[in-house]
């Protein structure tokens, strides 16, 4: 079969996968971002919520006190064990519930899917160095078992859905992937099969991830030491060294060096549109399509600058059914690396042609490049820039990068835009390129 003319699922309306509630637990300029109403603010303002301390990092801040403000019942024996990971998944979703007006603790999520998406493992190793360093001669029984259920929930990537589907008491399937960057996106690519497939009504899809600022801090002191020798060396002809963390950073700017990591997560609910209706839930919109491709290189870092692939996976995406003619805006996925631009324009040229010129704008400059929590940030804010009719600016990006064949919406000003689709794309290192088309809840 010719990849880029195979057909989506057949679109059932009643089985359509629609977005009825979002929850965030993120960066944010005085206080964690965690409703969309929140997320909305700093994103329509191009706000950027990056702190300097050595690198620019987005920080979350959610206190104890706000934790259990939110899940004042949680056994503690369990709870104290919580990582940053478990925390902030947890806020989300119960964010993410109340938005899509679900009571998780009367059983609305029973027979819900919990997914979620993990790339780093930050989060996980000072619970397993700590089972690891104990001395079984010394540690008394108490002690053992506290170091058992610490290790338990935190040694795995799957210990946020763990937690979560404990909360939710939920007996639905149950798992996490792990695919850098676009692992919520995949989870999201789920939730709709499984949906349209009948097996679930209602799927949470939450992605999160913690880099803890300690590594961070010393990447950037070992690559410093590494740029000396290296332009000892260097010639020339010879590329520079990766890009340090030590600007802000600047999506489609001219000016664009480096990428500002942060921590934090995003939840969505995704519901069946029959199920939707039949409460009375509140639509956000749909996810219509997705797909997902990988460039083919042998080296396991490197990703194909012609954007080859992402043309296929959109291409894939959108099948026989969708046309980009009515697809005016893409939500990219650029950190602030220029390699992640010069494939992203090249795609889109390649796409659009010569004679259109969507507007595609990042809003990782607002909340630092987090991870796994991308694919959902950047479905639910796709989804409230279509609710709204407006497209929020692309954060830190001023002086727009020369060539580029797309609108990057630069400033602090977003776009009014009347659209009922769109585009979202998240990557990971190694060439994997993920597409997701959204539509309003009027598209089909």
């Amino acid at each position: 079969m010719n990849r880029e003319a195979r057909n989506p699922e057949e679109y059932d309306p009643d089985r359509s996968a629609v977005v009825t509630g979002v929850g965030f637990c993120l960066p944010g300029a005085e206080k964690p971002v965690f409703t969309a109403e929140e997320a909305w603010e700093v994103a329509v303002n191009g706000q950027s919520c990056l702190q300097y301390d050595e690198v620019y990092y987005g920080s979350v801040g959610l206190t104890q006190e706000m934790f259990d403000e939110r899940f004042p019942d949680l056994p503690p024996f369990f709870s104290r064990h919580y990582t940053k990971a478990h925390r902030y998944g947890l806020v989300s979703l119960a964010q993410a519930c109340a938005d899509a007006g679900l009571n998780y603790r009367d059983g609305a999520l029973g027979e819900a899917a919990v997914l979620v998406g993990r790339g780093g493992v930050d989060a996980n190793v000072e619970s397993y160095l700590s089972v690891l360093r104990a001395d079984p001669a010394t540690t008394t029984a108490p002690e053992a078992m506290e170091l058992f259920v610490a290790a338990q929930q935190a040694v795995t990537p799957s210990d946020v859905a763990l937690v979560q589907a404990a909360l939710t008491r939920s007996n639905g399937p149950c798992y996490t992937v792990s695919c850098g960057c676009a692992s919520s996106a995949v989870q999201i690519a789920h939730a709709k099969r499984m949906i349209a497939h009948g097996e679930v009504d209602i799927a949470v899809v939450t992605g999160v991830d913690v880099f803890d600022m300690r590594l961070i801090q010393n990447i950037q002191r070992l690559l410093h030491g590494a740029q000396q020798t290296y332009d000892a060396l260097r010639t020339p002809d010879m590329p520079e060294l990766v890009p340090s963390f030590l600007s802000l950073m600047r999506p489609y700017d001219r000016r664009a060096d480096c990428i500002n990591h942060g921590e934090g997560s995003a939840t969505l609910v995704i519901e069946s549109r029959e199920h939707a209706t039949r409460r009375g839930a509140h639509l956000y919109g749909q996810v219509l399509s997705t797909a997902m491709t990988r460039d083919g290189l042998a080296n396991p870092l490197a990703c194909d600058e012609t954007g080859g692939e992402l043309v296929a996976a959109v291409r894939r995406c959108l099948g026989d059914r969708w046309h980009l003619n009515n697809v005016p805006y893409v939500h990219g996925g650029s950190d602030g690396n220029v390699v992640v631009t010069a494939f992203e324009s090249q795609a889109v040229r390649e796409l659009y042609g010569p004679d259109r010129r969507p507007l595609m704008t990042s809003q990782e400059g607002c909340f630092g490049h987090n991870g796994a929590p991308a694919g959902c940030v950047g479905v639910a804010l796709t989804l409230m820039m279509m609710e709204y009719g407006q497209v929020c600016p692309t954060a830190n990006c001023e002086q727009p990068a020369d060539g580029l064949p797309f609108d990057p919406v630069p400033g602090v000003r977003p776009r009014p835009l009347d659209f009922d689709y769109a585009l979202t794309f998240n990557y990971q290192v190694g060439g994997v390129k993920n597409a997701i088309l959204l539509g309003s809840t009027q598209a089909v």
